[in-house]
């Protein structure tokens, strides 16, 4: 049976659906900016929707007769210094980052260059040697040209997303003064913005490149997506600098705030007195934006580039089957569209009123968007495949029908909701969990930090059977293409995603603007309430990121192993034995560098802040201010400075593997990485994330067990402040930076795999 859908269809389907992504965040974001954060009555002319959101409610400050606008110039000068501080941060990461982005890229042009001795000549096709396919130079030249576009697009993506949230958080803080459903709105369609953003950015320079590529490369659509594959890697490569340096950051300025302000000066968290606190509301913008929407623009680009490898060696690519082909692209174009009709039900569609709706208005936007995404992809998977295909399985051709593809995709997509609540169940202090471990509180921090990490491990079982359980079922019906398409079905509502995961920095900055600017005790209420459901929803978005990390990865390796042309991994063989238990061991490896960073860096900066408290006269009372740039600056150098070596270990680890003991031990040290790093980065995601909720939960003193707990600054939140601030680096250092570790070095095994099946296993062609 022929596709329904045309090529000539397909080439206007894809960019459209990318574009409709970017105007509708222009749309959000101009939405968002009709929040003045000057001085002076704000009312535009009233339309007849001028009132739903909020333009002429009164304020609660003209109920309680204070001065509004003192306190909206307070918030726009808090909101600069945040900006200031995010931006000169990322753009001093940035310049680290490209010089590491250039070197990187004459790395792989010279290793894929040299796997034919730099020769111009074509050359018969891997898979087919009555066929002649473009140099093995050619693929090096436009890996490296994939690889910067990528790793531009990544770095565009998180510091967009930065921008739009260190914009919001102020507007999000005086939306507050008319109502929680108006600060939730503005919250959430920032959120919006980055979501949008990412996903269309990427999809429509991944859709140029790959035709821009085919003018040169025309019939050899092996060669073509083969050199796609550089794409993912500079997403990922960017993303980990990104995560490591924005999560040491975060982290550095978090735990040296606590530390000092709440435990040894019994001050509010976002108190002004407080010479850490810009460098905290900085953090959570470069770690939790920046970071997280690098990481997971990462997490897309891989998938879509382990797909399209896959496909090109199966039917789609040798009978040029152009819609076919692109079915990991019209996916996604079906996401973004899936996503916009998703965000209006949150914006538009329903009005949240009390408190008690945000969380269930967050969650219900998991559950529209995969309900309606499953009917998309369904329609997808009828118009832009034939009936029958084959799929090339480790050396076979296997046959495949259209519903097992759809059924592959679905199962990743239901999945990472499975994912998603489960996380939500161990990290929310609405359920028994982190009751539990908050009652733990009562005998210390140690009970507490036991609880805590038993609460963590468990959360790992039933994420792990709902991976298994996708890998089981898209491998059975599709082999690897099934994996990397379950991969990209669990990030297809990505838009969403992100614009639930970016909504928890705003929320909390928003919180911290209220305590700074010294707004009143009712409108610090509604900030926490969305801060809160933030916090819950940023543990929802680490279990998607690792989640499809692990699916990512497993199809990353497939194609790797297709590459090298290995038919089969022997476990029992020493050479990849030796590859599985180092493999095992990195994520630890790498877990003990970002924790001890964040530790020393931590150090330096209680340092500074108990400096300035001991020596600036008047801070305590509030006469003085504080000298925030400093404590900025230490969290700045910390990172960056940090940052290297981590990143060192995860991107030399398969180069070292490849070239000295050969494709064999780097698919060994490969699965182990995964099989290990996946446990690790669920359970620190998790400890982290419930220990912080503990401690809320004690605070927001809303039930009768909680106000037993409480209130504030009684030995049981003392307690809980503790585990919270071990939590700290594992919630937002370690445990998301795992992720990367594990598809980054598999995807960079991907690029580099045919020089590592030409010239690598030195060692053993030595003895």
């Amino acid at each position: 049976m022929a596709v329904l859908l045309s090529t000539l269809a397909t080439e206007i389907v894809i960019p459209v659906a990318a574009v409709i992504g970017i105007v509708f965040s222009l749309v959000q974001w101009f939405i968002v900016s009709r929040v003045k954060v000057t001085p002076g009555r704000h009312a535009p002319p009233a339309g007849p929707n001028s009132n739903k959101n909020g333009f002429n409610d009164y304020l609660i400050e003209e109920e309680e007769g204070l001065h509004d606008q003192n306190v909206v110039a307070k918030c726009a000068e808090i909101q600069n210094a945040i900006s200031e501080g995010a931006t000169s941060f990322l753009f001093t990461e940035y310049q680290y980052v490209g010089v590491f982005m250039v070197v990187f890229a004459i790395l792989i042009f010279l290793f894929l260059g040299s796997v034919e001795g730099f020769s111009t000549k074509s050359q018969p096709c891997t898979y087919d040697a009555q066929r002649t396919c473009k140099p093995a130079l050619a693929t090096a030249v436009f890996s490296t040209v994939a690889f910067v576009l990528g790793g531009v697009t990544s770095i565009l993506s998180g510091f967009l997303g930065m921008k739009i949230a260190t914009y919001a958080n102020a507007r999000t803080t005086l939306e507050a003064r008319k109502g929680v459903g108006k600060a939730f709105i503005v919250a959430f369609r920032s959120g919006a913005v980055m979501g949008f953003l990412l996903a269309a950015n990427g999809l429509l320079v991944l859709y140029i490149t790959i035709n821009v590529f085919k003018v040169y490369y025309g019939d050899d659509w092996e060669g073509l997506f083969e050199s796609i594959t550089g794409y993912g890697l500079g997403g990922s490569a960017m993303a980990l600098f990104g995560r490591v340096g924005g999560g040491i950051y975060t982290k550095a300025a978090d735990v040296g705030a606590d530390l000092v302000g709440k435990v040894e000066r019994n001050i509010p968290e976002d108190d002004p007195r407080n010479p850490a606190v810009i460098a905290d509301n900085v953090g959570d913008n470069v770690g939790d934006i920046a970071g997280m929407g690098s990481d997971l623009f990462g997490s897309y680009a891989e998938s879509s580039c382990a797909a399209l490898v896959v496909a090109s060696i199966s039917s789609f690519g040798i009978n040029h089957e152009f819609t076919s082909m692109l079915y990991p692209l019209l996916i996604s174009s079906m996401g973004i569209l899936i996503c916009l009709i998703t965000t209006l039900f949150a914006t538009d569609f329903f009005e949240i009123k009390a408190v008690k709706e945000i969380e269930p208005a967050l969650k219900k936007q998991l559950i529209i968007s995969t309900v309606l995404m499953t009917v998309g992809i369904a329609i997808i998977s009828w118009i832009a495949l034939p009936s029958s295909f084959t799929i090339y399985n480790f050396g076979v051709q296997k046959v495949v029908k259209n519903w097992q593809l759809f059924l592959c995709v679905a199962v990743g997509l239901w999945a990472g909701l499975i994912i998603g609540f489960v996380t939500e169940y161990y990290t929310s202090n609405a359920y028994s969990p982190v009751q539990d471990v908050a009652d733990s509180c009562r005998t210390g921090a140690a009970t507490n930090v036991i609880f805590g990490l038993a609460l963590g491990y468990k959360s790992v079982i039933i994420p792990i059977f709902a991976i298994a359980v996708s890998i089981f079922v898209s491998f059975s019906f599709a082999a690897m293409y099934g994996i990397a398409v379950a991969a990209l079905g669990m990030l297809s509502t990505i838009a969403t995603g992100l614009a639930i995961d970016a909504y928890g920095p705003i929320s909390d900055n928003a919180g911290g603007i209220a305590e700074m600017a010294g707004m009143s005790h009712r409108i610090r209420e509604r900030t926490d309430a969305l801060d809160a459901a933030g916090n819950t929803t940023a543990a929802i978005g680490k279990g998607f990121a690792i989640g499809s990390a692990a699916l990512v990865s497993l199809a990353l390796f497939g194609a790797f192993v297709s590459r090298a042309a290995i038919s089969t991994v022997d476990v029992l063989t020493p050479k990849v034995f030796i590859g599985l238990i180092v493999g095992a061991m990195l994520p630890y490896w790498f877990s003990a560098m970002t924790m001890k960073s964040v530790g020393s860096a931590a150090l330096k900066m209680v340092e500074e802040v108990r400096r300035q408290f001991n020596t600036i006269p008047g801070l305590m009372e509030g006469t003085a201010k504080p000298d925030y740039a400093t404590c900025v600056k230490i969290s700045t150098d910390a990172s960056i400075k940090e940052m290297i070596p981590p990143g060192a270990l995860v991107i030399l680890t398969p180069l070292i593997v490849g070239t000295l003991f050969g494709v064999e031990t780097l698919s060994g040290v490969l699965a182990g990485s995964l099989v290990s790093g996946v446990q690790v980065a669920i359970s620190a995601s998790n400890t982290g994330g419930a220990w912080d909720n503990a401690k809320k939960y004690i605070e927001a003193g809303a039930s009768e067990h909680a106000r037993t707990l409480g209130p504030k600054g009684s030995d049981p939140h003392k307690a809980a402040v503790i585990g919270d601030t071990i939590g700290d680096p594992l919630k937002d250092t370690s445990g998301p930076s795992l992720n990367i570790l594990i598809k980054l070095m598999a995807v960079e095994s991907l690029v580099f795999a045919p020089f590592f099946a030409t010239h690598g296993g030195l060692l053993f062609k030595i003895f």
